[in-house]
């Protein structure tokens, strides 16, 4: 498969990331958001270099849709490089608790370099960045108990930028999501188009689609038999038939419908009805 079929950069990013170059020299804290299914095509290389100094957290979010056992061994690779990481369900609320303990230990030097200047008490400042649709704003509402930002499942739909206050120790600067130019890494972006952070529209979903049912084949067989009719055994098409069949999708004169029977893969994948699946291991 191509890598064009992978390539998203909407004109708006250049502009969002431009900003987030002079927003980050504001921040003491980097807290970076990633989905869990694919922490690492979820972020964006630039964040390292963008980060330079800076404090750093990270969290794992959407953990809930994601296979546990997986995302204890990334909670484990970004401890090892010496970042702050909390596995987080922001739209259930979990994980939250251990957020302020994790954003004290980043910040632990900054803080100690502020009480030797005498200055005691004051605010962390931190920015959360991420990606499109891994749930920056779900997580700035849950965290502040309160809708401060607005959330949508679009990507790009967060504009603008706010400072919000949320404690005594932590002040949060919401910004906009940003995707990189060019992704050269065909599996990163397989990735970021099946968890829905790109737009659908510009994507070959049969290709898409296939891809994911070859993985589900590797390494879910059992899930993707239960879930879908289809075994390791099937071609392409003879696999879209059977997930046709299993869940009544049939056009005129008994045909199956295969665009639907794709719909509802990826739609059963993205929403958890598949199970806890995790596309990239550390």
């Amino acid at each position: 498969m191509a890598n064009t079929t992978y390539n998203w950069y909407p004109g708006h990013m250049t502009k969002a990331r431009r900003a987030m170059e002079e927003d980050v020299k504001l921040v003491d804290l980097l807290i970076e958001l990633l989905d869990a299914r694919c922490p690492i095509a979820t972020r964006n290389p630039d964040i390292d270099k963008l980060g330079q100094g800076k404090a750093r957290l990270v969290l794992l979010n959407k953990s809930d849709l994601a296979d546990p056992a997986v995302t204890e061994s990334w909670a484990k690779y970004f401890k090892d490089k010496g970042i702050q990481t909390v596995i987080l369900n922001s739209q259930r609320g979990e994980g939250m608790r251990q957020i302020n303990a994790a954003v004290q230990a980043a910040c632990q030097e900054k803080i100690e370099r502020n009480k030797k200047k005498g200055i005691i008490n004051r605010p962390m400042r931190a920015m959360v960045v991420g990606i499109p649709n891994v749930g920056k704003s779900t997580f700035i509402n849950s965290y502040a108990k309160k809708a401060v930002a607005k959330t949508g499942n679009k990507p790009g739909v967060t504009k603008g930028k706010q400072w919000i206050r949320l404690s005594k120790t932590l002040e949060l600067l919401d910004t906009p999501g940003i995707l990189w130019p060019k992704i050269n890494d065909e599996k990163a972006g397989f990735c970021l188009a099946m968890i829905g952070s790109m737009n659908d529209e510009v994507i070959n979903l049969d290709d898409m689609c296939l891809q994911f049912i070859d993985i589900m084949k590797k390494e879910h067989p059992e899930i993707i038999e239960e879930k879908c009719g289809i075994t390791v055994e099937m071609g392409a098409e003879e696999a879209l038939t059977a997930a046709a069949m299993k869940r009544n999708a049939i056009k005129g004169g008994g045909k199956p419908d295969l665009e639907k029977a794709i719909r509802f893969i990826i739609d059963d994948f993205r929403s958890g009805k598949m199970g806890r699946i995790t596309l990239e291991r550390p």
